[in-house]
């Protein structure tokens, strides 16, 4: 069966940047492992597969797997999917609205803003907020398998932690931008090294203060080799679970934060995820995730 398909860059403006996402129309008759072998195919961090919600006033299902596996949630397929969807709807108008995407993990309520002209932009509360794992964690050993020095791990009073928002990610500040863009990752020192978390491989999410773009207060960098992603540009689930590791190394005072994260600038695909986090009484009361996404392809699946 020929189903259609678009390809998106996602947490930028514009083409050929940011993090490119597969999104896989009229998928309801797709077995799971058609869809593990599409997003195979298509060889992307994730492929989304978009199918008819359960509840009628949801916009869709969707359905969320990298090379590797499925994930119960993810921040750029949210944003990239709740555009497409947009756009497909209402064409090149400039419109505001509210949209609630269906997956793994729960409802996702999404804002979308069209602008006739721009890249569109998406927003997505969070579906679940970032909670810290504590689990023993070897630095010598992390250290290691980024090439790094160990006193090149860790700024300020950050140190590695592990947190998830619906994805577990090992957090790992480091000294500088330039510790950033100087790591070798080092997958099999790495699978040596750090815990599973649910029966998968936490992924690393390297991060420090400041960023090569003015407007960015944190410059990150992201690798999963036990979802089959050698390095993603952008990676909106991990925003979310730095999320909780920003307010409890910071410790935020009460009121609205407002973040921006870049990633993807060493891969030649520079990404720019909005973060908004409201603090009540020491903690996150709630969260957001955001960027732009531009279509550059579509076409049709001959399946």
């Amino acid at each position: 069966m020929a189903r259609s398909y678009s390809v998106y860059d996602v947490f930028t403006d514009r083409k050929l940047a940011g993090n490119p996402l597969a999104i896989i129309y009229d998928a309801d008759d797709l077995s799971d492992e058609a869809m593990q072998c599409i997003a195979k195919e298509m060889n992307l961090s994730e492929t989304v597969f978009v199918q008819r919600p359960g509840n009628p006033a949801y916009v869709a299902r969707i359905r969320i797997f990298t090379p590797g596996r499925e994930l119960p949630f993810a921040g750029h397929p949210t944003v990239g999917t709740a555009i497409a969807l947009a756009e497909q709807a209402h064409g090149g108008s400039t419109l505001d609205l509210v949209s609630v995407l269906e997956e793994n993990i729960g409802p996702v309520r999404c804002a979308v803003r069209l602008a006739e002209g721009e890249a569109s932009f998406a927003e997505f509360d969070l579906p679940r907020k970032s909670q810290q794992i504590n689990m023993p964690l070897d630095r010598l050993g992390i250290a290691n398998a980024l090439s790094l020095k160990v006193t090149e791990i860790g700024f300020e009073n950050h140190v590695p932690s592990l947190w998830s928002a619906g994805v577990p990610f090992l957090m790992i500040p480091v000294h500088d931008v330039g510790a950033a863009q100087r790591l070798d990752f080092d997958p099999q020192l790495w699978e040596e090294t750090v815990p599973f978390v649910d029966g998968a491989l936490a992924s690393a999410y390297v991060y420090c203060r400041g960023g090569v773009n003015h407007v960015a207060k944190f410059h990150a960098r992201m690798f999963a080799s036990g979802m089959g992603i050698v390095e993603d540009p952008a990676t909106g689930s991990a925003v979310a679970a730095l999320s909780g590791a920003i307010n409890h190394f910071d410790k935020l005072t009460d009121g609205h934060h407002g973040v921006m994260v870049e990633q993807g600038v060493e891969m030649g695909r520079p990404s720019f995820i909005h973060l908004h986090m409201d603090i009540e009484g020491g903690a996150i009361a709630n969260a957001r995730i955001g960027g732009k996404a531009v279509r550059v392809a579509s076409g049709t699946l001959e399946l």
